[in-house]
């Protein structure tokens, strides 16, 4: 088993299926709380930076430039707090998902909890929280799996 590992994706597809659909569930809560596709593409892919997660941030990237955001933002994007290039909402947004994602690091704390909320509206705060869980499970998925991911021809 060393040379490969158990697909979970393809090895228990109902509940792949669920985690997609979910994901869809995700998407469109934060579409309908004023969340946009840049910042959705932001929070993912600075959740799946911090997780290390290959095949994600490749999905994500991609998206990312799809989204509009240039290269010079996505090359910033893990220096985000010393970066002049993202909004106070993104700057919020992708705090909140560092949150998140680094959770077992004491949770969300009140400095964080206040300093987002004074940001986001409530209904931002509960989309970008949702979409953080969402990619961070994937992230999970993902990496357990050892998904490959090489370089792309052209």
């Amino acid at each position: 088993m060393a040379d490969s590992r158990v697909h979970l994706a393809k090895q228990a597809k109902t509940v792949y299926r669920a985690l997609q659909e979910f994901s869809k569930t995700v998407g469109a809560l934060c579409r309908e709380h004023g969340i946009d596709t840049r910042m959705m593409e932001l929070v993912q892919l600075r959740c799946s930076q911090i997780n290390g997660c290959a095949y994600c941030m490749r999905v994500h990237t991609d998206r990312a430039a799809s989204a509009g955001i240039t290269m010079d933002e996505i090359g910033q994007l893990s220096a985000w707090r010393d970066s002049g290039v993202f909004t106070d909402r993104e700057r919020a947004a992708l705090e909140l998902a560092e949150a998140h994602t680094l959770i077992h690091q004491g949770g969300i704390s009140d400095e964080v909890y206040n300093r987002v909320g004074s940001v986001l509206t409530e209904d931002e705060y509960i989309g970008v929280s949702w979409l953080a869980i969402s990619i961070n499970a994937f992230n999970r998925q993902a990496i357990a799996g050892r998904y490959e991911v090489t370089l792309k021809q052209g």
